[in-house]
């Protein structure tokens, strides 16, 4: 059954990111390169330190005239939600609906800080809702 399926189980693992010190142009060319919409931020280490949309790529071309030369730590949102690989499908769905969000990230806890390893999103569940019938 869907519900009880674990991210870990459903998601391939791998994750678009990019550095924080990034340029937003070179990840809004990643973005249109990949076809994604969501790219996870990552410190040097590789650790999780945010999230950039395609929403957040068009807040910083409205408010910042050279916005292509901007860092990406200036636009991106460091308050993502998280889930460990173990978390179940189910859970992830309460997750979207309660927060209003469209993914989540799947992270490994490593000497406490967080190693992206996927990300969920409402597309994802859906694929296994219609695999699933």
């Amino acid at each position: 059954m869907i519900t009880e399926q674990t991210v870990i189980e459903a998601k391939r693992f791998g994750v678009f990111h990019c550095n924080q010190d990034c340029q937003l142009s070179e990840a809004a060319r990643r973005m249109v390169k990949e076809d994604i919409s969501t790219l996870v931020v990552v410190d040097k280490d590789g650790f999780l330190v945010g999230i950039l949309t395609r929403t957040d790529l068009l807040r910083a071309w409205l408010e910042a005239e050279d916005w292509e030369r901007k860092p990406v730590a200036d636009f991106m949102n460091p308050n993502v939600v998280t889930v460990p690989p173990q978390t179940r499908l189910s859970k992830v769905a309460e997750l979207l609906l309660d927060k209003q969000i469209h993914r989540v990230v799947v992270v490994r806890e490593e000497d406490g800080k967080q190693r992206p390893v996927s990300v969920v999103s409402a597309a994802d569940l859906v694929y296994h809702m219609v695999n699933a019938l």
